[in-house]
């Protein structure tokens, strides 16, 4: 996060070892949106955003790390969603069935 309470896109790019470019097709975003500040500063960006590092987030503690959680994130096929990845659902806009699905599996719940 910035000073000002926005994700830090361009640490995050890097973390994950991603242009800027990369990472804003991961997210379901124009490829040049991450490279205009005021673009990348946007709700619709940082919630997009949000979205995917929330996911990622929660998957990288039984997926072995945040590599491997991304990983996971763009190539895993869920048998619950039609074998879609997490990474489709949130290009859709359905990070919150994501969510619900990571929810359901944390309780023991079968895909």
């Amino acid at each position: 996060m910035d000073p000002a309470g926005n994700i830090a896109v361009d640490q995050v790019a890097d973390g994950f070892g991603m242009s800027k470019g990369q990472l804003a097709e991961t997210a379901g975003l124009a490829r040049e949106t991450l490279y205009r500040l005021e673009r990348s500063r946007a709700a619709k960006t940082q919630g997009r955003l949000r979205e995917m590092l929330e996911i990622i987030s929660r998957v990288a503690d039984w997926a072995g790390g945040k590599d491997q959680a991304m990983a996971w994130y763009r190539a895993q096929p869920l048998a619950a969603f039609g074998g879609r990845t997490a990474e489709a659902l949130v290009k859709e806009g359905k990070a919150g069935a994501v969510r619900d699905y990571l929810d359901h599996m944390a309780l023991g719940g079968f895909a």
